[in-house]
């Protein structure tokens, strides 16, 4: 019998999950209703934020995010270059620049020195600062580098969990004007797609609002043409007004009572990535000095929603290549993958922006050498044991 390959990661489904989700198919509300917002109130609550606004996916919300902040066409988005590409993508769906700042090499996040240099040299409108596989960017360090004039947005796709050094719940907004989760299903919590952007401003929040459903907000929105909006001074019930251009990006009802039923789990899920984190980095510290590979990120643990497990192979010194290491895992059920591809390296970026790839060299340096392993609910100690006797074999 073929043995079951271990994935990089995988999410979590169990009966409870599914009997909430049969119970609202069977509701007669599939779309548009009241879980929704109660799903948004429950992240409200977690992340300690005023008000949160569910949407199809993080993609969605980054892009809404950026327009209910107020940025324009022929704005500068600035942000890392090391992140999936709808990161720097959404600066693009607004007709936007995209720049970008270089990495730290000890935590892999947009290192806030750089985005001082970026700022002395361009005009930047937005940030979008990547909590990248988990770990906290320094959202503070750069709101003081950029002032409050300049939008800024967290991309906590990963970091659904995590919090900040100061110990606050990433996706409070801080220091931020939105955060923006995903619910993916290897994120920390999974509703098949699906995302949320949280925000403390009233006005982002109405935006959002708007914005996500087509341009049109029925809830609380005052009329402007109030002859077609009321009869003998009551409101006509079925009238409503598309104040501005929106999208589709609205979450259903039977994702976001999967997304309910996760959250119960959410300390759960949080608690045993960190235990196979800590796992890892204790194994790889305890035989260093015999191993061809090492962490990737300087992090901790109790802090990061711990989305990635990274490490970093000394490629020069053993005679393999990265991608004839990954096909031999493969062969022994072990799925590893890349995080990232730097964006400015892909054709469009480079093509588009006319980008000088010298100008992110920490960014190539990790880009060169990473891994990301098995990290997911589910995976055992026994396989972990297996996966790095494995990687020893295979790299050493």
């Amino acid at each position: 019998m073929k043995k079951k390959i271990i994935p990089y990661g995988r999410h979590f489904i169990d009966q409870h999950d599914i009997n909430e989700v049969v119970k609202t198919l069977k509701s007669g509300s599939i779309t548009q209703g009241p879980t929704i917002e109660i799903f948004e109130n429950k992240i409200k609550k977690l992340v300690k934020c005023r008000y949160a606004v569910a949407v199809s996916s993080c993609t969605a919300g980054m892009h809404i995010a950026l327009l209910a902040c107020g940025f324009k066409a022929n704005n500068t988005l600035l942000t890392s270059p090391i992140s999936f590409v709808s990161t720097a993508n959404v600066s693009k769906f607004c007709n936007g620049k995209v720049k970008f700042a270089d990495i730290n090499l000890d935590d892999i996040n947009i290192d806030p020195k750089k985005v001082k240099q970026q700022f002395k040299k361009n005009k930047i409108d937005a940030i979008i600062s990547v909590h990248f596989a988990g770990k906290a960017s320094k959202v503070k360090d750069i709101r003081k580098i950029i002032g409050k004039k300049t939008i800024l947005i967290e991309d906590a796709a990963h970091a659904f969990g995590a919090k900040n050094e100061d110990g606050s719940m990433v996706g409070s907004c801080k220091h931020s004007d939105a955060t923006v989760f995903s619910f993916h299903p290897v994120k920390s919590i999974a509703c098949g797609e699906g995302g949320v952007v949280t925000t403390n401003s009233k006005e982002i929040y109405k935006n959002l609002l708007r914005l996500r459903s087509h341009g049109i907000n029925k809830l609380d929105d005052n009329f402007i043409i109030k002859k077609q909006a009321y009869t003998n001074s009551l409101k006509n019930p079925w009238y409503y007004e598309m104040r501005q251009l929106g999208f589709h990006y609205r979450m259903t009802e039977i994702q976001a009572s999967l997304g309910i039923s996760q959250l119960s789990k959410l300390n759960r899920f949080i608690v045993k990535r960190r235990k196979i984190a800590k796992y890892y980095y204790n194994y790889i510290k305890k035989n260093n000095k015999k191993l061809n590979f090492t962490l990737a990120q300087n992090v901790d643990y109790n802090l990061s929603s711990n989305h990635l497990f990274i490490i970093k192979i000394n490629l020069k010194k053993i005679k393999k290549s990265r991608a004839q290491i990954m096909r031999e895992l493969l062969k022994k059920n072990i799925q590893t993958q890349v995080h990232y591809i730097p964006i400015p390296m892909h054709p469009f970026y480079r093509n588009s922006e006319r980008i000088n790839l010298d100008s992110y060299a920490n960014a190539k340096i990790y880009y060169d050498a990473c891994l990301s392993i098995p990290i997911f609910y589910e995976l055992s100690q026994k396989q972990q044991n297996f996966i790095l006797s494995s990687l020893e074999k295979i790299i050493n």
